[in-house]
């Protein structure tokens, strides 16, 4: 039986489809908006409005920005030299926390997964193998240690070796199966420092 109104059924449908958000959070958010301030509420939907229609991809790295090309890229402070590849926005933010990396990086927007269809074709490569005929000295691959994420890795050392740069993947620290947003600051600088090469 359905209690609440037509307005109120339909937001908490919509808030189900966050990823994370049941239906017990999707209500309790709900009341929460609808408990809110008309201001605050019109600030909240505007801000979700203004960010999907304005977010793009840098033309260099392709993470998330509002502007042709990502405050990283534009740094003159960074290591153009020293690439880290990753497969999400997400990952890049999880390694920005640590605030000890001082590389670029490069978004792949996926990883290699034969099972799910997803090849070489699908994800950022072609952009990253471009992005090698400047001045890069070194690739550390910082995908996800699960098997798409270890495909990945292996996939882009065989692409880049041949070029004479050193491609490096970030070390154990990291479990197996992980998701590096979901690991802390220590975790993921251990795993920076004691990357290897492959």
């Amino acid at each position: 039986m359905d209690y609440f109104s037509d307005h109120i059924s339909k937001l908490i449908g919509e808030l189900e489809k966050l990823p994370g958000i049941g239906p017990k959070s999707a209500s309790r958010l709900a009341f929460h908006i609808i408990d809110m301030p008309v201001e605050d509420v019109e600030a909240l939907a505007s801000s979700l409005t203004d960010a999907r229609k304005n977010i793009k991809l840098c033309k260099t790295c392709f993470t998330i920005t509002d502007e042709d090309e990502c405050r990283i890229c534009r740094s003159s402070h960074r290591d153009h030299s020293t690439i880290m590849v990753v497969e999400t926005t997400r990952d890049l933010a999880a390694y920005e926390k640590t605030g000890k990396y001082n590389g670029v990086y490069h978004v792949l927007h996926g990883a290699i997964s034969p099972m799910l269809g997803i090849g070489p074709g699908d994800i950022k490569l072609k952009e990253l193998v471009a992005r090698l005929k400047g001045d890069v000295k070194e690739v550390i691959i910082a995908t996800n240690s699960s098997l798409e994420g270890e495909t990945t890795a292996m996939y882009i050392s065989k692409l880049i070796k041949p070029a004479g740069i050193k491609v490096s993947r970030i070390a154990s620290g990291v479990p197996v199966g992980g998701d590096l947003e979901c690991i802390d600051e220590v975790t993921l600088l251990r795993a920076l420092e004691g990357r290897v090469e492959i």
